[in-house]
């Protein structure tokens, strides 16, 4: 059976790019409070905050560049063509403009926009507000198409598909410790999939893993592509 890989990544693997990562000490949420720009109750008492706050982290993943990682795991793909499926936690949009094609954005993106009055979805201008009309009905009715807590991420039904057939699952940068995504290794433990960890220090759940990998993921990440590779 030839290998079969499933990627996670998380917000570890674009810190080298200077986008911030959510859970450490000085980490997006010790700036703001996950209810008030990350919820959809937060986005109904105060759309504009919850524009705001995405419209910052829309420039900031713009200005960003794809990192060793990125480029490393974008590499990975084109030399295991239909063998390497990649799903991130991120909403940056890094993996894609390094070059990655198969990449399911559990979370969404934070540049594409999404009608909450007919559900469609376009590409975002660099500034959504409350003023912001939807180019198919044109209702002033949009938000960031990102998943927010309390809903359901896209693509589980893929990413369930790919996991079940996988020989090997690497998880990277993540703490692993938010559902459905720290459910993955569970998964492929229960079918036998050999699992990694890659992480800039030791996780909360290090253990179930099979190998753990230490180190900052523009080092870690490529150096393990070179192993898989030969």
């Amino acid at each position: 059976m030839p290998e079969s890989i499933v990627i996670l990544t998380g917000a570890g693997v674009s810190a080298e790019s200077g986008l911030g990562t959510f859970r450490d000490t000085g980490g997006i949420w010790d700036q703001y409070s996950l209810e008030d720009v990350a919820t959809p109750e937060g986005f109904a008492r105060n759309p504009a905050l919850v524009h705001d706050f995405y419209n910052a982290r829309r420039e900031q993943a713009a200005e960003a560049r794809p990192n060793p990682a990125h480029e490393a795991l974008a590499r990975l793909e084109r030399q295991l063509p239909g063998r390497v499926t990649l799903v991130t936690q991120n909403i940056d949009g890094l993996h894609e403009r390094a070059g990655s094609r198969s990449v399911y954005p559990m979370h969404g993106r934070v540049d594409q926009a999404l009608c909450t009055a007919c559900a469609h979805g376009w590409q975002s201008p660099s500034r959504l507000s409350t003023q912001a009309t939807c180019p198919a009905c044109g209702q002033t009715t949009c938000r960031p198409d990102v998943v927010w807590f309390g809903e359901v991420p896209y693509h589980l039904d893929a990413i369930e598909r790919a996991l079940l057939r996988a020989t090997q699952l690497v998880v990277i940068g993540t703490s692993g410790t938010v559902y459905p995504a720290a459910g993955f290794v569970e998964v492929a433990s229960q079918v036998g999939t050999h699992t990694v960890e890659i992480n800039l220090t030791a996780s909360e759940v290090s253990d179930a893993f099979d190998r753990v990998i230490e180190g900052p993921a523009s080092q870690a990440v490529p150096a393990w592509v070179d192993e898989v590779l030969g």
